[in-house]
Formats: structure tokens, sequence, C-alpha cells
């Protein structure tokens, strides 16, 4: 997944933004159950850490993102007032009111899976990274990482249906991602209760017949699910299955998987969405190729596919406004840089 394609003026830029993205209080978009006035507490107050960046999950892996370049390119134009800023976020105090929050009962269930995989994702980003910045952000963030580590455990044990959304919910894409955190960091267990419920979830579906994209779908379905399982299958094994679930990729029908999807408007939040997707699906074409056995009928289709979806993507991610600005760069990081 990873290239050296995103040189140092734009990352640069990426981690600017992303400094002033969680750092920004508004707007917000804040769901949450409220059950008494005691509830009606400013965003920053119930979340000290994560406040910024218009919501929670974006927030984290904005964060995710610092880190990520921090690691990578210390040398960069701003990481010192990056390394500052983050400093004054991730401290003990702050971190352990958010811990506080999802032990309670408003907790078990806000921000899954979609926050809770991008959390792990961070920790096992800075767990891996050998830096005393690293250590002392993790060792921060260890009781906010334990509960939700512990959560993301008891919820992909027990899930018998999986969620095939494009959107924030879709349990591929989290699963996929806390399965490579666990692996990194040797979580056993973990590991282990993702995979499973990768098989659970998915080992039978054939003949994908869904309809994508919807207005603001920032996911494929389709791709975050063969993503996932080309992680939980050995390659003959996921070669057949991949096989089995897109039978008639190269017909017409899927031509709307295989191109980019045109983005009308990128300054409306789900226009941003769509400027998403074509990020998303060109990290999820490129893995799939990767886990294609050489001369597979798709491999070279999706390869194709992958660097098609990844020009277009890279356009919207400066300059469409905040509801742009404010989670894509994220996503085209990951897809260049990877993690861990």
């Amino acid at each position: 997944m990873n290239s050296t394609r995103l040189d140092d003026p734009t990352a640069a830029r990426l981690l600017e933004t992303a400094v002033a993205n969680v750092q920004r209080d508004f707007p917000v978009h804040w769901t949450s159950t409220i059950t008494s006035n005691a509830d009606l507490a400013p965003h920053r107050v119930l979340h000290p850490v994560f406040a910024g960046s218009y919501d929670w999950h974006s927030c984290v892996h904005q964060t995710w993102l610092a880190v990520r370049l921090l690691r990578l390119r210390p040398e960069l134009d701003g990481a010192a007032e990056a390394v500052a800023v983050l400093d004054s976020l991730l401290t003990p105090e702050k971190c352990e009111v958010e811990a506080e929050f999802f032990r309670g009962p408003r907790g078990k269930h806000w921000e899954r899976p979609y926050g809770w995989a991008w959390l792990l994702v961070l920790d096992a980003e800075l767990r891996t990274w050998d830096s005393d910045l690293a250590r002392r952000w993790s060792g921060a963030l260890a009781p906010l990482t334990g509960v939700l580590r512990d959560r993301f455990l008891t919820w992909a044990s027990t899930a018998r249906l999986p969620m095939r959304t494009g959107t924030h919910g879709n349990t591929a894409f989290a699963t996929g991602l806390v399965l490579d955190a666990a692996r990194t960091l040797g979580d056993d267990e973990l590991a282990e209760a993702c995979t499973e419920a990768a098989l659970r979830w998915h080992r039978e579906d054939v003949g994908y017949g869904g309809f994508e994209p919807d207005a603001a779908d920032f996911l494929s379905p389709a791709l975050v699910e063969a993503d996932l399982m080309r992680r939980v299958l050995e390659p003959e094994a996921f070669a057949a299955w991949f096989s089995a679930f897109l039978p008639n990729l190269d017909e017409a029908r899927w031509k709307v998987l295989r191109e980019p999807v045109p983005v009308d408007d990128p300054t409306d939040p789900y226009g941003a969405h769509l400027a998403g997707l074509a990020l998303s699906r060109a990290w999820a074409w490129l893995a799939v190729a990767d886990a294609l056995p050489e001369g597979h009928r798709y491999r070279e289709l999706a390869r194709a596919s992958a660097e098609s979806h990844r020009e277009v993507g890279w356009r919207y991610v400066f300059g469409h406004g905040y509801a742009a600005e404010h989670w894509l760069g994220t996503f085209a990081a990951y897809l260049d840089l990877g993690a861990y």
C-alpha cells in the first residue's frame, strides 16, 4: 500500500491542516443520547482530547495523521508546532476524562465501530514508534485504549451480522483496521476475534449484487469486504473467494465500481464523501491486486482501478472547505503511506 509519491510540501500541508483541525471546536457534529441536563456539556468538556475536527472520529484519525507524519518525516515544516499541540491534548488528565466517558453507559456503543477502530490504529502507531514522544502520548492514551480495545473485542466476538453500509457503520472496514493493529501489536486475542468475525460475516458471500454507490458513501461495501477477507484467507483461498464474490467484475454491470464516481460538489458534506470514496477504493483495489496471484484475471483490472481512483481522490484533498478538509487528508495519507 505504500508509495513515495507524497512529497514533503504536500505532507507539510497535510500536517498543518491536521493540526488546525484537532484544535477547531466549531462547527461540530455531535450525535449523542441525552438522558439529563447534566449531559448537556460542551463537547470539549466531555472530550477534551478529541473534540476538534468536526466530530470525534475525525479528530482521532486526524491525530493519527499528525503522528504518522511526525514519525516518518520529523523535519517537516510545522513539526514543532504539531508536537506542541499534541502535547497539550494528549495528557494523562485529559485522556482519563475520555476513558471515563467510554467506561460509562453512554460509551458502550458511541462511535462504534469506526471511531473505535481509528483510536486503536492511533494506539498501534504510537506503540510501534520508538521515540520518547510516542511513549509519552501512548502512556497518556493507555486508559482510553484499554477501554475501547476491550469493548471492540466483546462486540466483534458476539456480533452475529455485519453492517454493509458505505459509511461509518461499516463493520468490514473497521474490523480490517483493528485486525492490522492487533497483529502489529501481537494482540492475538483481539486478532482472532476479528478473524472469526470476518469469516462469520462473509465467508459464504457469493455473487455480490449491491447497488453502489449511495450518495453518502465514502466506502465501497464490496471492496472493503474484499479488503478484509484478503487479510483472513490464504492467497489461494482468497482468490477463489473473490472470484465467487464478484464473478462478473469485468462486465458493464460493475463499471461503476471499476471507475471513479463523479464528485459534483466537494464542498457539500456528501460530495466530500464521494471524494473520500475514491481514496478508500484506491487502497482497497490496490490491496486486492496485491493479494491476487500472478495471472489472475482481475489482478491488472484491480491495479488499474486503484490508480484511476487515486488520481481522482487526491484532487479534492485541499481547497474545498471544512466539509472536505476535516478528514480527507487522513484517507489520502493512509493510501500513500499506510500505517505502522
